[in-house]
């Protein structure tokens, strides 16, 4: 009999049995299983892992079901033949090149090759580990324990039971699942004021993926294209990757401002909600900004991005909802208030246009996955979705004024630009703060925010705002974050 070297973690995130069936898998996997020799009984192997027996020999009659492993009465369990490669065994003499035979090997030459280079275009930098810690002040990520996850269950469980019809199995070559374009229609859309056609919309995989499709489309080098900035820059790279002519507007505290803007082809706009100062577009601002339109034959993007999460009952209606709807490409999200990674968005246009995008989203990958699509559409049918969000907004309120009031009592010295329904706090510091180094000294006492210096465009740009995020902290952390960034916020204004 066989003795195997596998390991499990007990305090892993993943439960013993599933680490038990990987590790075995990759074992199989590499090659490292004899044949000819009986895997180690239920009770030595729970024996040598510190694991119960139960859970050893659910997982060997997991893997014999599956065809992996084949069980012989008083023998054992052993490796399946059909998994038994012998060209697959280590062996160090076979399978490690040799200093020689390494180099005469030729790479080829990719710099040569690769004609376009989009790690050129700096993307928001963000720590990988953000999670770790104690206190993130994070922008654009959510608390993962607010995910209606009973309910998102009940609707995955209901569409895989036998008794349904599974139409998300099929390929929809380049169409959209039906029930979610309905939903959109009579549950999203008329929210924010908008009444289209189910020929109007586009399913994406996010709103950064219907930007691209947009720029794809519409721009080329030299397509003159208006910018916030302080702005996004994913959607500054985006168009810049085009070739087009970019022309950046400074923000007030009534949105983007409009001069010089008449010779623009288009403008890439976030009126709700801007990012990232969180400024709301005033009536006056808007209203300029269409009256311009049919006189100068420009295009707004609208990007709506957190129309689902502010909660504002007496929020302007989107630029969409406009007369000039039709010189309006509208961009939304599905998966903003739900988790970022569900990847989940639409676009709104003339029909032409979306014809156009959906073609050019079929040559990409043909149409997000349809099971998705339709879960989704499922989920919000059934009102799960609109009760997610009653509660999601409520708890986001909440932690709004808890931050508010925690900047107030430790950062006096600090100016938030935001509107009051914005889903993140845009702070100025004094102009002595380098925002960056602020950062530094917040990260040696577990606080994670934003240095603000990255959303600008200028060759120059302004060093003393940062951003603070709430969506992802647990509110009973967010005073004693604030009260540890206002000490390193005076250790900044010190050194």
């Amino acid at each position: 009999m066989t003795t195997l070297c596998l390991e499990v973690d007990p305090n892993a995130s993943t439960c013993l049995q599933e680490q038990l069936r990987e590790t075995l898998l990759e074992a199989i996997r590499l090659g490292s299983l004899p044949i000819d020799d009986a895997l180690p009984s239920c009770r030595k192997l729970s024996q040598q892992l510190g694991i119960s027996r139960n859970t050893v020999s659910i997982v060997y009659e997991t893997l014999v079901e599956d065809g992996y492993l084949v069980s012989r009465p008083r023998s054992g369990y052993y490796l399946h033949p059909d998994y038994y490669d012998p060209h697959l065994v280590f062996n160090s003499s076979l399978t490690a090149l040799t200093e020689k035979s390494a180099e005469s090997i030729t790479a080829p030459n990719w710099h040569k090759r690769i004609t376009q280079r989009p790690t050129n275009y700096q993307g928001i930098l963000k720590p990988g580990n953000w999670s770790e810690y104690a206190y993130p002040f994070i922008y654009g990520q959510l608390d993962t324990r607010l995910f209606p996850l009973a309910q998102w269950r009940d609707v995955s469980r209901r569409l895989l039971s036998s008794q349904r019809d599974k139409p998300w199995l099929r390929d929809r070559i380049d169409q959209d699942d039906p029930l979610l374009i309905e939903q959109l229609r009579k549950r999203i859309l008329p929210r924010r004021g908008i009444f289209a056609r189910p020929e109007e919309i586009l399913i994406t995989m996010g709103t950064q993926n219907a930007l691209y499709l947009i720029a794809q489309l519409l721009c080329h080098r030299g397509t003159r294209v208006a910018l916030e900035s302080p702005g996004y820059r994913e959607a500054m790279n985006v168009f810049a990757h085009r070739g087009a002519n970019l022309q950046f507007q400074a923000v007030d505290n009534e949105g983007m401002r409009l001069e010089n803007t008449q010779q623009c082809d288009y403008l890439y706009v976030m009126p709700s909600h801007q990012v990232p100062t969180g400024v709301t577009m005033s009536r006056a601002r808007r209203d300029a900004l269409l009256a311009q339109l049919p006189h100068r034959d420009q295009i707004v993007i609208e990007d709506d991005y957190d129309a689902e999460i502010h909660g504002d009952q007496f929020a302007l209606p989107a630029l969409k909802a406009s007369a000039q709807s039709a010189r309006i490409i509208y961009m939304g999200s599905l998966s903003k208030a739900l988790s970022p990674g569900l990847r989940m968005g639409y676009v709104v246009a003339d029909a032409e246009l979306i014809d156009e995008l959906r073609a050019l989203r079929r040559m990409m990958y043909r149409h997000p996955p349809a099971a998705l699509q339709h879960q989704l559409a499922q989920f919000i049918s059934q009102g799960y979705y609109e009760r997610y969000l009653k509660l999601h907004v409520e708890e986001i309120d909440r932690r709004r004024d808890a931050m508010r009031l925690a900047i107030d009592q430790a950062l006096p010295g600090c100016h938030s630009h935001s509107s009051s329904r914005s889903s993140a706090f845009w702070m100025e510091a004094d102009s002595s703060i380098d925002t960056q180094r602020l950062a530094w000294h917040a990260a040696q006492r577990g606080v994670l925010i934003e240095p603000g210096f990255q959303h600008f465009f200028d060759a120059a740009p302004p060093r003393r705002f940062f951003r603070l995020g709430f969506g992802a902290i647990e509110r009973e952390r967010i005073d004693p974050g604030i009260q540890r960034l206002g000490l390193a916020y005076d250790s900044a204004l010190n050194t």
